[in-house]
């Protein structure tokens, strides 16, 4: 039995989308269960070893016994789904790597993340603050906000991964449809959100995330 972290937000999409696809043999559906939440329980889960594999958040994904995978969620310059809003300084308790960007950022205010996050912005870019953005002008690195991790498992994980790398990443109409009337956010902004998210984690990627652990590691 296979039982996978399942975040069912809108940036991971294309990943479910492709696993549907994947796994189409009966047998194999048969032996996958999901258990769906948000980043920060699938991270609690995944460390106690109650689900097999995730997207774990990357600020999680430094320390431990399991198998990392060169794809995560990956944003170049913004991201519009992890942000700041000034005033009130308040952590979004679905996160993880997020609060600690924005700590080590050095950003005070209402951390806000995920699909709650997006129709946010689109309603008012202007009350937040794009936390890759302000990584990216810091930086002049990408922002790896999770990445796929196992801690069993592992070659069915590597072929899947390698999979998803190449294939095709179109959404049909009828996926983009039920995210949005979940998310409240247009078919027309999910698509163009989604050319923001990469997946494949190469050097540059390697090295945000190693420079993100370092500033991790100092007081905070």
């Amino acid at each position: 039995m296979i039982l996978l972290g399942k975040i069912e937000y809108i940036n991971l999409a294309p990943f479910h989308v492709f696993l549907k696809r994947y796994i189409s043999n009966t047998q194999t559906k048969q032996s996958i269960n999901y258990h769906k939440s948000y980043p920060a329980k699938i991270n609690r889960l995944f460390k106690k070893r109650k689900v097999d594999a995730g997207f774990i958040s990357s600020v999680e994904s430094f320390r431990g016994s399991f198998k990392r995978f060169d794809v995560g969620i990956v944003a170049k310059k913004e991201v519009r789904s992890v942000l700041v809003k000034k005033g009130e300084v308040k952590t979004d308790s679905e996160s993880a790597s997020s609060n600690m960007l924005a700590k080590v950022l050095g950003i005070k205010g209402k951390v806000i993340i995920g699909d709650k996050a997006l129709k946010s912005y689109l309603q008012n870019p202007k009350a937040y603050q794009d936390l890759c953005t302000l990584w990216y002008e810091k930086e002049a690195l990408p922002f790896v906000f999770a990445r796929f991790c196992a801690n069993k498992h592992s070659s069915f994980y590597k072929t899947l991964i390698k999979r998803f790398i190449s294939s095709n990443k179109k959404i049909p109409q009828y996926i983009l449809e039920k995210y949005s009337k979940k998310s409240g956010v247009s078919k027309k902004d999910i698509k163009e959100y989604l050319t923001l998210i990469s997946y494949e984690i190469n050097h540059k990627e390697q090295k945000a995330l190693k420079r993100f652990f370092k500033l991790t590691s100092q007081g905070f």
